[in-house]
């Protein structure tokens, strides 16, 4: 890749932005390839460099406290890792007014362009305000970027793309789930919203046809296939050192403990879990539920576990962040079940193969080909065939050595550092291809 002299660059940015480097300490302006760390030599004789700047946005919101700046879902901890791979890292997200609770401190050298926050697009109103409010916060975060990932399809994402193309960064489009799908299972009764969604998603496969996309789950590429390039991802947070067996061998002798980590809204699915943990019950005593995480359901689910009898049976631990609890959790219990009804590739299957934990799973979006034969599949909503495939796992010793055998092949593929790399070779090819298109589009025009 060339190395052409750098641009200068508005210093008119808002306190919370950090700005990027832009000059060496003699004073002189930085070449745009100086200071990036050499990979090597491409096929063609050219240096290749890494992103030196790049921007990555989801509709996700951040919080300060003691200047420290945390966020509430794990994802920022994949988008985290990549400050490793580029020159400099941005994320741009919502900003919370108020401290509340954080359970991901952001890493040094990760800087946040906080937009104005909102609580929820079921409001449309604030997030409508939110939407005006923004686009002077967008433009200053892209002052010095040169590579721009935005996941959606939400109103601000739509609208970063935009502002992204117009200021001529490198833009590619993400894709975490099933837009429609997921509003329709979390809002049934809002036709507002369900249209909404649709439209979202119309216009977000538009921008798609031109811009490259990163999709989590095979169900999701093919429905992005029409991209110029689409990037299969599985976000994973397990690092390499993590995948393989606990220490101590799990026995299925005594207390059998199935373990279920996620959100305790509707797309999830959270009162199957009572359904499934009830009938397994009826054939053996020895099950016990564990569940790790909080969302609207949560007193549902409680409330579900009474009325059967069976709340002595079930640990409802809350949200427990990633960490050595949940590795602990992970390592100690004997099966995870995850019974979404939509799903890209879930995370945690990827947590779940690393440990050996065998997997019963509905057979949704990605989750089939993210997990080949390293999981036992039911159909969604299907509590019957959930708990007969728990009954399967715990019974069959020779079942469980190939779910994990299996499970450990495929983590080692899903690790942290091999996804992160994955997905920023895809950014860089992405950026190469839109400066060498800009490049032939200005020799025209001259």
């Amino acid at each position: 890749m060339p190395c052409k002299g750098g641009e200068s660059v508005s210093s008119q940015l808002s306190p919370d932005l950090v700005p990027f480097p832009e000059a060496s300490r003699s004073g002189r302006a930085k070449p745009a390839c100086e200071g990036r760390r050499l990979r090597g030599i491409n096929s063609e004789g050219s240096y290749a460099y890494v992103l030196m700047r790049l921007a990555v946005y989801t509709d996700y919101v951040y919080r300060r406290v003691a200047g420290v700046t945390y966020a509430e879902r794990a994802f920022a901890v994949f988008l985290a890792s990549l400050v490793s791979h580029v020159e400099h890292l941005r994320l741009i997200g919502r900003l919370a007014p108020d401290v509340g609770e954080g359970h991901y401190a952001l890493p040094p050298g990760v800087a946040l362009a906080p937009l104005p926050h909102y609580g929820s697009l079921a409001d449309a109103r604030a997030s409508l305000r939110s939407l005006a409010a923004s686009v002077r916060h967008m433009n200053r975060a892209l002052d010095d970027v040169e590579v721009l990932w935005v996941l959606g399809p939400y109103p601000h994402a739509i609208l970063l793309a935009l502002l992204g193309l117009c200021r001529r960064r490198t833009v590619v489009l993400g894709v975490r789930q099933n837009w429609p799908a997921y509003v329709r299972m979390r809002r049934p009764g809002r036709r507002w919203m369900h249209w909404a969604a649709d439209v979202l998603e119309c216009v977000w496969r538009k921008l798609a046809k031109r811009l490259p996309v990163v999709a989590v789950g095979a169900e999701l590429s093919e429905i992005y296939a029409h991209a110029p390039a689409v990037l299969d991802l599985a976000v994973s947070l397990v690092p390499a050192a993590a995948v393989g067996p606990p220490k101590t061998p799990r026995d299925y002798q005594g207390e059998l403990r199935v373990l279920s980590v996620g959100r305790l809204d509707a797309e999830k699915n959270p009162l199957m879990l009572a359904e499934v943990l009830a009938l397994l019950l009826t054939r053996d005593t020895r099950w016990r539920l564990v569940v790790c995480g909080q969302g609207d359901l949560e007193a549902a689910l409680e409330s579900r576990l009474r009325e059967l009898g069976i709340a002595d049976r079930a640990e409802l631990l809350g949200y427990v962040p990633m960490g050595d609890g949940l590795w602990d959790l992970y390592r100690s219990c004997h099966v995870l079940l995850h019974v979404s009804w939509t799903e890209g590739f879930p995370q945690v299957l990827i947590e779940a193969l690393a440990t050996g934990l065998p997997v019963v799973a509905t057979a949704v979006g990605g989750v089939r080909a993210g997990v080949g034969r390293a999981a036992v599949l039911v159909p969604p909503g299907d509590a019957d065939a959930a708990a007969k495939a728990l009954w399967r796992v715990a019974t069959d010793a020779d079942l469980r050595s190939r779910l994990s055998a299996a499970g450990f092949e495929r983590a080692h593929r899903l690790t942290l550092e091999f996804q992160s790399e994955r997905l920023v070779n895809f950014l860089n090819t992405a950026h190469r291809e839109a400066q060498a298109r800009r490049s032939k589009a200005g020799a025209r025009r001259q």
